[in-house]
């Protein structure tokens, strides 16, 4: 193997979506219950267009209540499965895009990628916790491929809309592992040891349990949803720089601040 391949592989690893988890101390359950999710947040559809999407992910839901009942587990390894996707296509596609059209992407694809490699290691964590039956993995391949070639047409032709049926998607996600945490927390689900791998991607305490391996999740899915939601704006704002927006902002952010501040350090208010 080429040397610089192997160091590549070997320094390269998946970085969880929340400054929380990467910022060095061991999490606690305290901690982890304490990260502000606004977990009933929900963005009102406007149009036809977004109550479609809706309206889809709501009647989509159905499915999985049905066929999984309590079964939390093969629940979230499905919704997974599902959820890594819409982050690839995307990606994907603006990748497409910006050969196409040679020009710059502004901070769409390392998002996107960042998004499904996140939901794929969801996804790494849960197999940790059950073995899915051959009937399973079936549904779990039939799925992907009708949601795939879905999915990549929608994108292809109103990629705003793509990106709000994820957010609403991911709204249903936080809905689902707060019925997760509840069954915990009431007993019918046992709550045991986390996954190792769950505790090197989040950097939780070596004794962290399934129940804080939900928090983390939950937590994610929360960036997700107000991340695709975001880009859904910005699409029909035609403001899809978003490089120029982050910076503009953290000019603003410069600025208010050497205007409160004098050049010896304190403040002008003072």
């Amino acid at each position: 193997m080429p040397r610089d391949v192997l160091r590549e592989m070997l320094e390269s690893r998946p970085l969880p979506m929340r400054e929380e988890f990467v910022d060095g101390q061991k999490l606690t359950t305290k901690v982890l219950e304490q990260i502000d999710i606004s977990k009933d947040k929900h963005v009102q559809p406007h149009g036809f267009s977004d109550k479609a999407a809706y309206y889809t992910v709501k009647v989509l839901r159905t499915l999985p209540d049905t066929y999984f009942g309590k079964n939390h587990y093969m629940r979230v390894v499905m919704l997974e499965t599902i959820a890594a996707v819409p982050g690839m296509v995307g990606a994907m596609w603006r990748h497409l895009k910006s050969l196409r059209t040679m020009s710059e992407d502004n901070g769409w694809i390392c998002h996107l990628l960042h998004e499904a490699e996140n939901e794929r290691m969801h996804l790494m964590t849960w197999m940790k916790c059950l073995k899915p039956t051959f009937w399973d993995r079936l549904l779990v391949l039939g799925a992907q491929g009708v949601f795939f070639n879905a999915y990549l047409l929608l994108y292809m032709v109103s990629s705003k809309t793509a990106h709000r049926f994820c957010g609403y998607l991911e709204e249903e996600a936080i809905t689902s592992y707060t019925h997760f945490l509840n069954d915990i927390d009431a007993g019918v689900i046992e709550n045991a040891p986390a996954p190792q791998i769950a505790i090197d991607y989040y950097n939780l305490h070596p004794s962290a349990s399934v129940r804080d391996v939900v928090l983390a999740v939950r937590a994610d899915e929360a960036v997700h949803r107000d991340a695709n939601h975001f880009l859904s704006e910005c699409i029909s704002l035609n403001q899809e720089d978003i490089f120029s927006k982050v910076k503009k902002t953290e000019k603003l952010k410069t600025d208010t601040h050497n205007s409160t501040v004098d050049p010896h350090g304190s403040s002008s208010f003072a």
